[in-house]
């Protein structure tokens, strides 16, 4: 990969490889993650409908002994 001027930024052309791995599309957001030092990992940020499924998974799922006290909640310290 080669490091280019994009306006006031640089900016890295991802390999054919690496978008086809990442089933990447024009638009999707990706995290850059620094590995090591002269290591990075790429990662693809799940989607909308991915996070919404995530948080169905926990609708409705609290502990047993929670209780919820709105004074409590908005006590100030």
């Amino acid at each position: 990969m080669q490091v280019s001027k994009w306006g006031n930024s640089l900016a890295i052309r991802l390999p054919a490889a690496v978008v086809e791995a990442l089933a990447l599309r024009e638009g999707d957001d990706i995290e850059v993650v620094i590995a090591d030092a002269r290591v990075f990992q790429i990662k693809k940020k799940p989607g909308r409908e991915e996070v919404l499924a995530k948080l169905r998974q926990f609708r409705g799922r609290l502990p047993d002994d929670f209780t919820f006290d709105r004074n409590d909640a908005n006590a100030r310290a």
